[in-house]
């Protein structure tokens, strides 16, 4: 099993809060303590991370908070109240089946007699989104201050939350909320106060960039943050032109949190053997390499796809897999298999099939397939001498922003209902920086196209090799 990885701590008045990052979905949840009981904000499904730190810290856990019910993974809130005792702080509007302590806007939540926490309505990203205002006393007057707002998918680093997620019907009322809750909050929080967002971390929950920012405060986004610095009409605008594709695992997420889920099991799966994997995969069913894409396409059983647990596994295997195909893993350990069975865990997809551990020799009794990877020196120098398919798998937003000339845009999330696009010949498939192009180059593969995955920097490397690129600069 891994290691649950250890949360940063920042001392903001007399709290210390804890942020605990999920790099592959891009999220961040938050335990805050004064020293001897502790609040955990937005957390997700594994929830023996928080457990671990609280332990670490000598707190005990009496309060979990809801920002949102959210869509871009399964939430460890309802399980982490029940493991604790905690109160159990959701949305009084939201409908859901499972017993909660509702909390509203205005609402002040006695934490201990250092630390309160204040409701603020804050609907842009749902209807139903709150923040929450940290609130410390200050010994020599006895007085709360604000020293943090928890913003979930109200106010970003530098961005905000998306409003479309849901559904396009209502993506004008949000994004309209969403403008005006980022200028409450800097209307009615000090400067001071830090922000602490659940996304914008590389989530798809995120509208526009948030860059490397890693901290910030109310002062800073007034300064930075363009729902702060645009009138409504021209960050609207901005914000509705600047919308991506988000991941199809979504859909899933409201309706799994709106139940209450329970703490995850994460037992082993059951170890499958060469028979048992190639029924599997003639059967039409997933087995998913979890290997870095260097080692995967060196030499893997044909029919298997690339999804390596280095990258964001959970998000592109809940985009592009059916959901409720049974699935089946292949790593180089227990251990590598122990990891990915976590991050899918976090998006809901609870059961496997089976795994197996080793190496792909051990995985098959036919010949490995395998394919070249290149650069964009290679994929330059050989179009000199003869035709090649240039398959560009970025999104269509990206690919507008600058592609190689002649090359053909099919996004990843895509590409396995639109097979039948990917011209006749010999493809070179590229993202931007390799991961999603070996994940392409894996089904490709599967399909039995000869493919040659590029595995290089698309912004760095595209133009200086000698390609000819066409879009925006």
């Amino acid at each position: 099993m891994t290691t649950p990885a250890a949360g940063s701590a920042t001392v903001i008045g007399l709290a210390t809060v804890v942020a605990i990052d999920t790099p592959t979905l891009g999220d961040r949840s938050y335990l805050a303590h004064d020293g001897q009981v502790a609040v955990v904000i937005d957390p997700q499904r594994d929830i023996d991370r928080v457990l671990g730190l609280a332990a670490d810290a000598g707190v005990r856990i009496t309060h979990v908070f809801e920002t949102h019910l959210h869509n871009d993974y399964v939430t460890g809130g309802h399980a982490l109240a029940v493991a604790t005792g905690a109160a159990y702080h959701v949305n009084a509007a939201d409908s859901v089946s499972f017993e909660r302590v509702p909390v509203s806007d205005g609402d002040v939540v006695d934490v201990s007699p250092s630390l309160r926490v204040r409701v603020i309505a804050t609907p842009g990203h749902t209807f139903t989104h709150l923040s929450y205002a940290l609130e410390s006393s200050d010994p020599a007057t006895e007085q709360f201050e604000t020293v943090g707002v928890f913003t979930g998918g109200s106010l970003l680093f530098g961005a905000t939350g998306r409003p479309d997620l849901l559904g396009a019907a209502h993506t004008h009322d949000l994004v309209h909320h969403q403008y005006a809750s980022a200028h409450r909050l800097a209307h009615v929080l000090p400067d001071d106060a830090h922000v602490l967002p659940t996304h914008g971390f590389g989530s798809f929950c995120s509208a526009g960039s948030t860059g490397d920012t890693t901290a910030s405060t109310i002062g800073r986004e007034k300064r930075a943050n363009s729902a702060l610095t645009q009138d409504e009409e021209r960050w609207v605008s901005d914000t509705l032109a600047g919308l991506d594709a988000y991941p199809a695992y979504y859909a899933h997420m409201g309706p799994a949190n709106s139940t209450g889920p329970q703490a995850p099991d994460l037992t082993p799966p059951e170890q499958a053997d060469k028979a048992v994997l190639a029924d599997r995969i003639d059967r039409g069913e997933w087995v998913v390499d979890l290997r870095n894409r260097t080692a995967y396409a060196a030499g893997h059983v044909t029919g298997t796809f690339n999804l390596g647990v280095d990258g964001q596994f959970a998000t592109y295997l809940g985009w592009l897999i059916p959901w409720g195909t049974p699935l089946t893993l292949l790593g180089d350990s227990a251990e590598q298999v122990a990891e990915a069975q976590r991050e899918l865990v976090r998006i809901g997809i609870d059961h496997l099939e089976g795994a197996a551990t080793g190496r792909p020799e051990g995985w098959t009794d036919g010949r490995l397939g395998s394919f070249p990877r290149a650069t964009f020196a290679d994929l330059a120098q050989v179009r000199h001498h003869r035709p090649v398919v240039v398959l560009d798998v970025r999104r269509a937003t990206e690919f507008d922003d600058g592609h190689v000339i002649d090359a053909v845009n099919l996004p990843l999330h895509e590409l396995l209902q639109r097979l039948t696009e990917v011209p006749a010949g010999e493809v070179w498939v590229h993202c931007a920086g390799g991961y999603r192009a070996s994940i392409a180059a894996s089904v490709l593969a599967a399909h039995g196209r000869h493919v040659v995955a590029v595995d290089d920097s698309f912004a760095e490397r595209a133009a200086a090799s000698g390609l000819s690129l066409a879009g925006a600069a």
